[in-house]
């Protein structure tokens, strides 16, 4: 397709009508591509260079630097073609022990077979609702949400994504309380968005774009008499606060465990000001931790929860926000009150009933208990052997966390298992936490996979490391 965005002046008429002659053809020529059942080697080659151009000048180029999934392998750039269960696979057909499961939406698996027919059935029956008739999947959805949900939480919204779910939670919590405050956590991750940036506990995220909303209050995260002293703090000055919101497991952070008494102060300390509690669980939710929700590992039901990523069982995108009924009712006066076009559509709830009966029946939070019990202990025997450079392993269930002395050292380390033919999270700016987040059914021999390589890349990384001065 012919490039013309890099000329100065304002495009004519004639120009106008040549681009867009050209993405119809160009359209056409991905349509024909997707329809192909096998790419040639020029089909291929063609589609990386395509996309790394499209990525420099029409999306972000920065963001080819950024990720190390396209860190060149055997002279092309590694782009994603398609995948199966705990393995992605490069359009040159090489195979990847998906670590990072997509930062916890591929629970289920990739393409798992169960959520793709039942997205693929209502499809050929209804793709998008009316958003006049009542359409049965969102109520269906909604039933199974409030009937696995802890506690008393029971009524729900859904929208596309994590941020969406938190912006829910913010508002209902203001509407009901009628306050404006919120209490969060430092190195909490919320989202992008104005209102759960806000709530955002690292700096390099929130001060390019400050002033957000000025009533937010951090404390550290796992420490619950610092979260009672600010509230004794707003009561003597007249600050409101509307709510405390926090992640069960810190994920963004780097998997980081709280105290076991922590969730049940909050939840003493938030009844006893009169405050909501927000459970963020958009990473941990739906077995990741092992446990249903990770709340339940404390026996602690928040007053509002925030579920995503998994939810839509790795086929679609699909989040809530769920709350009690008695909370609930400042929604149903004006249920247009907060509203949005695309979120729990047909598709996107089909996907949700799958993901959610996937779950149960295959119990993904028993199997993700055990397989992070094993191959957390095994992690932290490894880590004895490569103090050195390995300060921590940390985690719950398989949302797991590996620190080291620093980021330079924690992109090696990453790079050389991409190399290796494992996925794991990491970036040029932020790799000294790599998480560990496969699919919640994967294998004990997937697990000795993991840890074979990450022993090899560390032999290597720590042999050259000794013999450079």
């Amino acid at each position: 397709m012919a490039t013309y965005r890099r000329q100065k002046h304002a495009p004519s008429a004639d120009e106008v009508r040549q681009r867009r002659a050209d993405a119809l053809v160009e359209s056409q020529r991905w349509l024909d591509l997707l329809a192909t059942p096998q790419l040639n080697e020029y089909q291929k080659r063609r589609l990386i260079q395509d996309t790394i151009d499209n990525f420099d000048d029409y999306f972000n180029r920065g963001y080819i630097d950024y990720r190390k999934s396209v860190t060149e392998s055997e002279g092309f750039a590694s782009i994603e073609w398609t995948g199966t269960g705990c393995y992605v696979e490069d359009v040159q057909g090489k195979r990847y022990l998906d670590c990072l499961g997509g930062f916890g939406i591929y629970s289920c698996g990739i393409r798992h077979p169960k959520v793709i027919s039942a997205v693929k059935a209502q499809l050929d029956r209804m793709p998008m609702s009316s958003q006049e008739l009542l359409d049965p999947l969102r109520g269906a959805l909604a039933h199974l949400l409030g009937e696995i949900m802890p506690g008393d939480l029971q009524k729900c919204f859904f929208i596309n994504n994590g941020t969406d779910a938190v912006e829910g939670a913010m508002k209902l919590a203001r509407l009901h309380t009628g306050r404006s405050g919120f209490i969060s956590c430092l190195d909490g991750f919320h989202g992008k968005s104005y209102g759960s940036l806000s709530l955002m506990g690292k700096a390099e995220y929130r001060v390019p774009f400050e002033p957000l909303l000025q009533d937010v209050y951090f404390v550290p995260f796992g420490d619950a008499e610092a979260v009672e002293d600010e509230l004794k703090k707003a009561q003597q000055v007249g600050f409101d606060v509307a709510a405390v919101v926090a992640e069960p497991v810190q994920g963004e952070a780097g998997a980081v465990v709280p105290p076991d008494d922590y969730w049940p102060r909050l939840r003493e300390i938030c009844s006893r000001y009169e405050v909501l509690l927000i459970a963020d669980e958009v990473q941990t939710g739906l077995g990741r931790t092992g446990a249903l929700w990770a709340v339940d590992h404390w026996d602690v039901a928040p007053d509002i929860m925030c579920v995503a990523k998994a939810m839509g069982g790795g086929v679609m995108s699909l989040s809530a926000f769920v709350s009690t009924p008695e909370i609930w009712k400042v929604l149903e006066k004006n249920p247009a009150i907060h509203s949005t076009t695309f979120g729990g559509n047909p598709l996107a709830c089909a996907a949700g009933i799958a993901a959610i009966n996937v779950v149960l029946e295959e119990d993904l939070p028993a199997k993700a208990a055990k397989s992070g019990a094993y191959l957390l202990g095994e992690l932290q025997k490894m880590r004895e052997r490569y103090a050195d450079v390995w300060v921590e392993a940390r985690g719950k269930g398989l949302l797991i966390g590996m620190e080291f002395v620093d980021s330079e050292f924690g992109y090696a380390v990453a790079a050389g298992l991409f190399k290796r033919g494992v996925l794991v999270s990491g970036t040029l700016i932020n790799a000294k936490t790599l998480r560990i987040e496969p699919a919640l059914d994967i294998s004990r021999e997937q697990c000795d996979e993991i840890l074979e390589k990450l022993e090899d890349t560390l032999r290597s990384l720590t042999a050259y490391c000794k013999l450079t001065p």
